[in-house]
């Protein structure tokens, strides 16, 4: 099997973000991390190939900074790692997203699996996901909190969903992408030799000339972020010897008011 990860860097949960005077999210001088949901991605991946055989390949999207999860990646044991990028992307969709990563799937050729985390930590959207899929014309099954049976040999696999109402089993033929939930498995810890391995990697880099896609032209720009107006108001304690005195001035007070 021929397992894809699809990964980027985002900053540690735990770091302070702010919005800078013009405009730009910043967050201090917290580190970047690989985006936690799709730790769980790669362990899944490296699970299924360890048990049918085959090999991991990581890509990121963006600039030179996602090299930092593509390592993560390789010291948790995935074989390769792409990152692609193009100066010529920069302010691209989500679309434009899934139309450049489809691509680089289709060019490895011998994709069985894409996998994705749940979504992107920073920016909390899953769409390019979904749109992925379609660009591929693959199976998309979202929301795996389980792998239930996997036959590549069959070309099929079954899942468990978690929806909002339970769990859902679906199935579908190969090739696939999915994305994965949190609680699917633990992911391990990288290695020394895998730290090492990761840091002497030399990340290779496809841009448009390499991928030969177009990316599709955004339909909104973003400008800039912007802190929310503060809100200011005054609170009052209503003083009375019982509850009831208690509602009966709130009420009096919220018609005076016109509020009811």
């Amino acid at each position: 099997m021929h397992i894809v990860v699809g990964t980027r860097s985002t900053p540690d949960t735990a770091a302070k973000l702010d919005i800078a005077a013009d405009g730009r999210v910043t967050w201090g001088d917290s580190p970047l991390v690989m985006n936690p949901w799709d730790e769980y991605a790669v362990e899944e991946a490296l699970i299924r190939t360890k048990e049918h055989g085959g090999t991991v390949t990581v890509i990121a999207v963006g600039p030179e900074e996602h090299d930092e999860a593509l390592k993560h990646a390789i010291a948790m044991g995935a074989k390769s790692a792409i990152r692609l990028w193009d100066d010529a992307w920069e302010g691209m969709d989500s679309l434009g997203y899934a139309a450049v990563f489809a691509a680089a799937v289709q060019k490895l050729g011998d994709v069985d699996m894409v996998l994705f985390g749940k979504e992107a930590a920073d920016e909390a959207t899953d769409q390019f996901i979904f749109q992925t899929a379609r660009k591929l014309g693959w199976t998309l099954l979202g929301y795996v909190a389980s792998i239930e049976e996997l036959d590549p040999d069959g070309g099929t696999v079954k899942v468990a969903q978690m929806l909002e109402e339970g769990r859902q089993i679906a199935s579908g033929p190969l090739p696939v992408v999915m994305n994965v939930l949190k609680g699917i498995n633990e992911p391990r810890y990288p290695s020394f030799m895998g730290i090492r391995k990761a840091t002497k990697a030399q990340i290779p880099v496809w841009d448009a000339a390499e991928l030969g896609e177009d990316v599709p032209a955004p339909k909104t720009r973003l400008i800039a972020y912007r802190h929310l107006p503060v809100r200011e108001g005054e609170c009052e304690i209503i003083e009375a010897e019982s509850v009831e005195e208690q509602a009966r001035i709130l009420v009096e007070r919220l018609m005076a008011e016109k509020v009811v």
